[in-house]
This record gives structure tokens, sequence and C-alpha cells, in this order.
């Protein structure tokens, strides 16, 4: 569907202008079919099958799930435009592509200025043709209302959770419940709970389903953004296609960082303070000091406490799916799927499940940072 729609675009692209085509609207769909794990047009074929999947709508959730992978490739442009990431799935991003081919170019003005106004461009057109795609798909006006309340409130929290990524970092709030609630607005809701919304109102799903699948997809997609920020400091950039610790070095304020910060702070390790406190936000952190951030955040336990944030609501989302009433096939797709997305891949250590070690032991207040709950669920 991918293929085929976005060969249609970039050729209509070319038709208004050449060089647009080939810089912008190719870029965007080189992007989009460069690969990336399909999360979200998986989760709404979950969802769909969950509702009944009647075969006549097969083609409209298709075209519903490439519109979500456009969604996405705009996410990501804007996304490593405001961090300034270098790269994306192994490749330069989109604002350092275009300001490499200005410098090759010799184009006049700043190639960074250039490259950033670029990437605004290309992330602005992956929108309009997910909305785009979004209207083409062949529903019901029933369905559509249904379907389209999830594809609004989607689109408004993914611009909400980036923005209050973005004050989060500037005003520089590392409390665990807010790390949360971001994590649950940036990720979990857009990346799990609102695809399997909008694949069960499409599949016509009946309200114990939804409301089931609800439940799911928020402790689901939460762990899903938990697993992201752990991965950023302890996975393989040969895997994860971007550079190690970039979280850290742009002061991002992730749960795992929150709880490392909380940690230290109640139970007197000044020194981890300090190097915790001194890597955040700087740009220039080396693989040394990366080094030592990784294990001031293991000797703490905030690893160990953020993998067990994960599978706690990991085994939450199980136990929703199974309490749904879906039919059996589509239950086990759906677990299997969350299994897969909040697992440890790509990691570069083992698990965390040692004890913070002499020189950084949580004192007994400590053991829990301020915003978690015991169950392990989501305070928004």
């Amino acid at each position: 569907m991918l293929r085929a729609w976005l060969g249609e675009r970039c050729a209509e692209a070319n038709g208004v202008d050449a060089r647009f085509g080939a810089d912008v609207a190719g870029l965007v769909e080189r992007l989009v079919l460069a690969g990336g794990k399909r999360l979200r047009p998986r989760f709404l074929w979950c969802g769909w099958r969950a509702g009944g999947s009647e075969e006549r709508a097969e083609q409209a959730v298709l075209r519903v799930g490439a519109a979500l992978e456009l969604l996405q490739a705009c996410a990501l442009v804007h996304d490593d435009l405001m961090d300034a990431a270098p790269l994306r799935r192994g490749l330069p991003s989109a604002h350092q592509a275009f300001a490499d081919r200005h410098r090759a170019r010799g184009l006049g003005g700043a190639a960074r200025e250039f490259g950033a106004a670029g990437a605004l461009l290309a992330g602005d057109l992956a929108l309009v043709w997910a909305e785009d795609l979004w209207q083409e798909a062949e529903l019901p006006a029933p369905v559509r209302q249904r379907a389209g309340e999830q594809w609004r409130a989607m689109r408004t929290e993914m611009v909400a959770g980036q923005y209050l990524d973005l004050y989060a970092q500037a005003a520089g709030d590392r409390s665990p419940a807010q790390a949360l609630r971001i994590a649950h607005l940036k990720a979990g809701l857009y990346t799990v709970q609102r695809p399997l919304g909008l694949g069960a109102a499409i599949g016509g799903a009946e309200r114990p389903v939804r409301e089931g699948l609800e439940r799911a997809g928020r402790c689901a997609g939460v762990a899903f953004q938990l697993r992201d920020d752990l991965l950023d400091v302890f996975g393989d950039p040969a895997v994860t296609g971007k550079p190690a610790g970039e979280d850290v070095r742009q002061g991002k304020p992730t749960y795992l960082a929150a709880v490392g910060l909380h940690r230290a702070r109640v139970g007197g390790h000044r020194t981890a303070e300090q190097v915790l406190v001194r890597a955040l936000g700087d740009r220039g952190l080396n693989a040394v000091a990366l080094e030592r951030v990784r294990e001031v955040l293991t000797e703490l336990g905030a690893r160990a406490v953020v993998e067990e944030r994960i599978d706690t609501l990991a085994a939450e989302a199980v136990s929703c799916v199974a309490q749904a009433g879906l039919a059996a096939d589509a239950a086990r797709e759906l677990t299997a799927l969350i299994s897969a997305t909040v697992g440890p891949s790509a990691t570069a250590q083992p698990s965390a499940t040692a004890q913070p070690s002499a020189t950084a032991r949580p004192s007994a207040n400590a053991r829990r940072p301020h915003g978690a709950s015991g169950a392990g669920g989501v305070r928004a």
C-alpha cells in the first residue's frame, strides 16, 4: 500500500517541480520505506481483528495503517529537528540530509538553517499525505465518525506530548510523575492505545472489548516508551540506528533519568547525583562519560526500577487482553505483539537485576520514586 501510494504522490510532486519532487517528496518516500517496526499499523490491525475484522474493510484498514506511517514520518522528522539528532535508522536525519545536500551543491546561505527549513517542510508534507490517506480510506459514514474521534485525538495528543517533553526539558522538570505523563502522551497513546482504538472502531468492536483494548494499550504504550528510554542509554547503535546517549546529551526528562536523580538525592549519593546533573544536557558528552552515566544508573538501581516498571506494565497489558473477551486467535496475536514491542531488544548489557553497589545503595526511603504507583500503573 505504501509503495504504490507513495509512488503516485512522488510522480505528482515531480510534475509540480522536479527539484521539489526529488528533494522533499523523495526524502519522505525514502524515510517511510526505509524500515521501522510498523508498530502503529500492527496495533491498528490487531484492534481491527479484535473487533471482528470484516473482510470487506481490509483495504480501508491498510490505507489507515499507511496513514499512520506517514504521521509517524512527520513526527520523526520534526522530532529529529527539535533534538538536532544526526541519524535516523542508520542514515542522516532529514535536516542533516538537507544540510549535506546544501553543502554539496554549494548553495548560498547557511547549510544548517537550510537543513532545518527543508526538514520542516518534509515533515509538513508527510502530515498532509497522512491526512490524504485517511480521507481516501473507504469507510462507511458511521464507522468514519467513530474512528475519526480516535484519529483527531491522536494527532493532538502527539503534539501535546512533544511540547510537554520540550517544556519539561527547558524547565528542568525531572520528576518521575511528569516523566510518566510525558511518556503516556508522547508515545503511549500515539503508538499503541489510539491505533488499537482506531482498529477496534473500524472493526465494530463492542464496548467491553474497546475498553479492554484501551487499558491494554495504555499500559503497553508507556512500557514501549520506557523501553525506548533504556535503549537510548544502554542500546547498541548498530541495532537502534542512532547514537547512544542522545537523550542524556539533550537533557531529556525521561523516567530513567528522573528515577536516577530521585534515588541519588533521597539516598544522599552526592557523587552519583553530580555525575547525572553534569551529564544531562551536555551536548559534548563523550563515550567515557556516557559509560559513567550507565554505571551510576545501574548502581543506583534506576535501570532495575525501569525494567521492573516495564515488566509490570507489560503484564497488566497482557492481563487486560485476556479479560477483554477477544477471539482466541486475535488475543494471541495482540499478546505476542505486546511482548515483542516492550521486550529487551537491542540492549548492550544484560538486564539489571543485581542490587545497587555499596557505593550507591539507595536508602529505604528511596526505594519507590515519587509518582510511581505500587501496581505499576500510569499516573497521568
